[in-house]
């Protein structure tokens, strides 16, 4: 069973914690991580591109000029594709990107991609975020005491309001609720960061997985 250190806020030992190995031992499936972090990013898609073909373009009712005896290609309307002005040619239109992914296949993929993470010794565990009032220093220092570098998933609960105000404005900081924790956001950050408190179990994993497909990525 892999085990990480527990660490304060100044980077001081607080004892160590065993990761569930069904959650952070998993061996990672790449094709399945693709798969599910492609739906996820399609599921963000608006789809409400759209171009005029000849028949919707505004005007182009009147023959251009008379069919023989110009001299000229034949024309029947200032509004084809090949005139400037004219409808666009199998263009967009709009349509639902979304990809239907089963509840298995975003539960495993999460694993695999907190698996990955915890292999590299790239998860992080705070005892808990002890922010007496929001301060962006404090969090800047935190997270050079703990070790961590380039961009960082901070996995936070509902209740720490003092952190999200504190870590909100490091640009290279990404905030997310634990219940919303995704394959693509881990993938995307170097580190991941968990309090003691928000620590994914097999349990709250299953849950967390089930409800992130539909929601996209938050930025």
């Amino acid at each position: 069973m892999p085990t990480v250190s527990v660490k304060t806020m100044s980077g001081s030992a607080a004892g160590s914690v065993d990761l569930d190995e069904t959650v952070f031992g998993q061996e990672p499936n790449v094709p399945l991580m693709h798969q599910v972090v492609n739906a996820q990013l399609a599921a963000g898609r608006a789809g409400t591109h759209s171009t005029k073909t000849r028949r919707e373009v505004r005007g182009g009712g009147a023959k251009p000029w008379k069919q023989k005896g110009t001299g000229r290609a034949r024309a029947g309307s200032t509004r084809s594709p090949i005139w400037v002005g004219g409808g666009i040619a199998h263009g967009p239109k709009p349509r639902d990107y979304s990809e239907r992914t089963n509840k298995k296949m975003i539960r495993q993929a999460l694993r695999c991609a907190l698996s990955d993470r915890a292999a590299d010794d790239k998860v992080v565990v705070v005892d808990n975020w002890d922010f007496e009032k929001p301060s962006t220093k404090q969090a800047k220092a935190a997270l050079d005491a703990l070790g961590v570098e380039g961009k960082a998933l901070v996995v936070v609960g509902r209740e720490d309001f003092n952190a999200v105000r504190s870590f909100r404005n490091l640009p290279e900081v990404h905030l997310l609720a634990a219940d919303q924790l995704n394959t693509y956001d881990v993938l995307v950050n170097d580190y991941v960061v968990f309090s003691k408190a928000t620590l994914p179990s097999s349990v709250s994993a299953t849950t967390v997985a089930a409800g992130t497909q539909s929601e996209g990525t938050e930025s």
